[in-house]
């Protein structure tokens, strides 16, 4: 299994920290958003494992929402290791391990 996120110096991050791209318009105003763990850029994938294709790669320190979670590949990140991942918008997952949920497990409904 190869590392599926890339570690950024946070001081770096402050000269390519443009606006970020968040999916605010597919949240609603009160669903509650979730920190990515600090000096992380975190790739979002088509589905639960580093196999699926990135769609995108998230800005340092970026917020996100989680509609729901289901399990996956198990990886290791900066909060444990874990097979759990998040759904952030429409086909867009990432890894629970680089998530501040407060908790190990599922803070959403499990995903369909």
């Amino acid at each position: 299994m190869g590392v599926d996120e890339q570690t950024t110096d946070p001081a770096d991050g402050a000269a390519e920290a443009a606006e970020p791209t968040t999916t605010a318009a597919a949240a609603p105003a009160s669903a509650h958003r979730y920190p990515i763990a600090p000096g992380y850029r975190v790739n979002v994938r088509t589905g639960p494992g580093t196999s699926y294709r990135i769609v995108r790669t998230l800005p340092l320190g970026m917020r996100v929402p989680i509609y729901c979670q289901k399990p996956g590949e198990r990886v290791t990140g900066p909060y444990g290791t874990s097979n759990l991942w998040c759904n952030i918008a429409n086909g867009e997952f990432i890894s629970d391990t680089y998530v501040h949920t407060g908790s190990d497990g599922y803070v959403a409904p499990r995903c369909d």
